[in-house]
């Protein structure tokens, strides 16, 4: 078990003196830290809904281009029943 360089947990705490200095880089680190995953998720939940409505997207517009195909060469082959 590694050495603990102070005489008890409060001198642990306490930090020599800078105890609020210590404690609030490690606060604000960690808060920062949480802060940049919380984002990091937000966005990429974001990426994949503009993912998913782009190909949604594509999808409806070759339905949309395969249906009126369909429909000139069924007009066309009208047509030349026709004629």
């Amino acid at each position: 078990m590694p050495e603990l360089h102070f005489s008890s947990w409060n001198a642990f705490f306490a930090m020599g003196g800078y105890s609020l200095f210590v404690w609030l880089s490690f606060g604000v680190t960690f808060a920062l830290l949480g802060l940049l995953w919380w984002f990091s998720q937000a966005g990429h939940r974001q990426l994949l809904r503009e993912l998913a409505a782009k190909q949604a997207r594509e999808l409806r517009v070759q339905q949309q281009l395969l249906k009126q195909s369909e429909q000139q060469s069924k007009q066309q082959s009208a047509q030349e029943q026709s004629a």
